[in-house]
Parts: structure tokens; sequence; C-alpha cells
């Protein structure tokens, strides 16, 4: 049976790579993508649905289907200030697989970050653990969290503190401190799939090299 997947983040540098390789895999019949703008693409398997986030009464009946992928993330600098930031990296994917959840969608996958952890003293990483415990607390089918290291591709922000960091853990991690190398999107998105089409049940977290399995 072809599947339906729910994606929130699609506008990101790892959510286009996503919708882009579920609409060629033939498991999906339809791409379920919740969106602030519309993305202007067009595809007989894709439905995007334009939503205020903050509004979880008005779309949260519309999670449905097999899997929902949460790729939703910002940054200090674009969100301006901490609330903003945590409303984006933790309210709004929160909202969206408690929606799953209750809507019984039986597969989770999240994009985290390496160095999640919600008794950080670095407030990214510890918006990151806590939405981790939140959602590893739901009653998923199966729930994967994964944890890549910085990300490689490339966005239409510019971001010239990651861009040398991204050059920077290139040459490092060639061949000491492998687990931390870039972790490319197209690869991340790939496992994301091959991880909500996995037959193994359960909740799992999947970081460093085991991305590249």
């Amino acid at each position: 049976m072809e599947k339906i997947a729910n994606v929130i983040g699609a506008g990101g540098l790892v959510g286009q790579q996503l919708v882009v390789q579920l609409l060629e895999n033939l498991e999906f019949e339809k791409v379920r993508s919740f969106v602030r703008r519309t993305s202007g693409i067009s595809h007989s398997k894709l439905e995007e649905i334009q939503i205020d986030f903050d509004q979880p009464e008005s779309w949260k009946h519309l999670v449905q289907g097999d899997v929902l992928f949460s790729t939703l993330g910002t940054t200090i600098k674009t969100a301006k200030t901490k609330e903003n930031q945590y409303r984006v990296d933790f309210t709004y994917q929160h909202d969206f697989a408690k929606a799953a959840v209750e809507n019984e969608v039986g597969a989770y996958v999240l994009v985290s970050s390496m160095g999640a952890d919600s008794k950080s003293s670095v407030f990214y990483s510890r918006i990151k653990g806590e939405l981790e415990e939140a959602v590893s607390k739901f009653n998923f089918r199966k729930c994967n969290i994964v944890r890549p290291s910085i990300l490689d591709g490339d966005r239409k922000e510019k971001r010239s503190g990651e861009k040398i960091g991204l050059v920077i853990s290139r040459f490092l991690t060639k061949y000491v401190f492998k687990k931390y190398q870039p972790t490319p999107v197209d690869v991340l998105a790939a496992k994301m799939i091959g991880l909500s089409l996995d037959q193994k049940e359960g909740f799992c977290i999947v970081e460093g090299l085991e991305i590249f399995k």
C-alpha cells in the first residue's frame, strides 16, 4: 500500500531535499507539505497546505497519513529573539507531533542536532534536547530522531559563519573526528525516508556515521 507523508519545514535546506526525494519515491502516493508560503512547486503527488503555525486548532485535523517528517528549524539571527526561536524549534514541532499521534499517524521522523541535550548550557542544544524528550513520550509506533552534524548543502540564506565552519569541518574530519563530518542533505533526506519505511518499530536515535549507513 502506498503511503502518505506529512512534512513540516519544507522551505528549509533539509525539507526541500526531503520533498524532492519523497516525490520521486514510488512508496509514497501523496506528500502533504504544511507551509506558511507556497513554494511554487507543482506536482501531482504534492499537496501544499498554507497554515498559521500559531493556530493548531485550524490545521491539526489535517495531519493524517502514515508518517510525519519534522524538519523545522531556525537561527537566533533569523528569529531575532530566543522566544521566537523556541517557538519554531520546539513549540511548532511539538504541536505537530501531538496532532500526528492523536490522528494515529504511525511513524515520526525528527531532524534534531548533534549535541542535543535538554540540560545543555547552549540554548540551541537545549531546545533540541527538550524537543527530543517531549516527542519520545508520544505513543508513535515508531519514533526516529536523526542528529546530523553541520549540514552540507546550498542554502538560500547566507550564513557566513556556518560556511566557514563547514570548510573547517570538512578538513578536520577527513582523517580525524570522522563522526563529526558534515552531513550532506541528500544523504540525510534519504536516511529519513529509509527510517520511515523500515519495519523496525520503537524509539531510536541515529547520529554521526550511522546516518551514512
